[in-house]
């Protein structure tokens, strides 16, 4: 079988060569899972199982999975999320405690306790979302109002640091709606909304550079609002033509290509 591997750490990040100093391209979040792909001296090639991201991680940041772990993993629940931008989960074996970030899944959950390999964990319930939220303006709202502000940090997914689709990705988790890791990949998901006036809570839109290739996207609040990460998480004016930002004199800092529905 092919060797597997998974996270025990709150965030792994995953970089572009095997070399510290080499760019992160994303992060693994606690209980993820991912296939071992190439081995070199302390750092493995990756792919993530969740959303076939793959790149580079310092070998002690994660842990390999004979069969029958990987048997025991792989039939557990996930449907249970951290819906916090941070929560301490406390160990049943030491008693030590481990920060878990938003979107985090809680495998085999149940009234603030969980079970990883045998480890039992206990988390505050208040904290989860045992099921996906329905996807409307009020539950976007109370989802994103703990994120806003969170700085950008290329290649992030954790409440410290995220990038544009890494925002969107961890957001829209918490609705069971699996998106790939890049904007421009996420594009090519669900069917397309052909204007802005047709659009709904939870739509994502995609901007482009100059060269007319995807390049940012955010969630759309309703049709005169969206939530993005450019610089920190923040909710700016959207209409057709693009991104509106007061911050930076009330000019379009973002081209609209396209809206689709997940």
């Amino acid at each position: 079988m092919v060797k597997k591997a998974i996270v025990l750490h709150s965030v792994v990040p995953v970089r572009a060569q095997a070399k510290e100093t080499a760019g992160q391209e994303t992060q693994l979040l606690f209980a993820q899972t991912c296939s071992i792909m190439e081995e070199k001296p302390h750092w493995t090639k990756i792919h993530n199982d969740m959303d076939g991201q793959e790149g580079w991680v310092d070998s002690k940041m994660i842990t390999p999975l004979s069969e029958q772990e990987w048997q025991q993993v792989s039939k557990a629940k996930y449907e249970a999320k951290v819906k916090m931008p941070m929560v301490y989960a406390m160990s049943g074996n030491n008693g030590q405690t481990i920060p878990l970030s938003m979107g985090t899944c809680l495998p085999n959950y149940k009234e603030g306790q969980f079970e990883l390999l045998g480890v039992g964990f206990r988390i505050d319930p208040s904290m989860v979302a045992e099921k996906p939220l329905q996807m409307n303006e009020e539950n976007l709202l109370q989802v994103i109002r703990f994120l806003l502000n969170t700085p950008y940090l290329w290649g992030g997914k954790n409440a410290m640091g995220m990038d544009c689709s890494g925002f969107v990705q961890v957001v829209l988790s918490l609705f069971a709606r699996a998106l790939p890791r890049n904007a421009s990949d996420q594009s090519r998901r669900g069917r397309l909304v052909k204007r802005l006036a047709l659009s709904q809570p939870g739509d994502l839109a995609f901007f482009d550079h100059e060269d007319g290739k995807i390049s940012h996207v955010g969630i759309l609040l309703d049709k005169d609002r969206i939530v993005h990460c450019s610089g920190r998480v923040k909710v700016e004016r959207i209409d057709d033509s693009g991104i509106l930002s007061m911050e930076n004199g009330n000019i379009y800092t973002h081209h609209l290509v396209q809206i689709r529905r997940i």
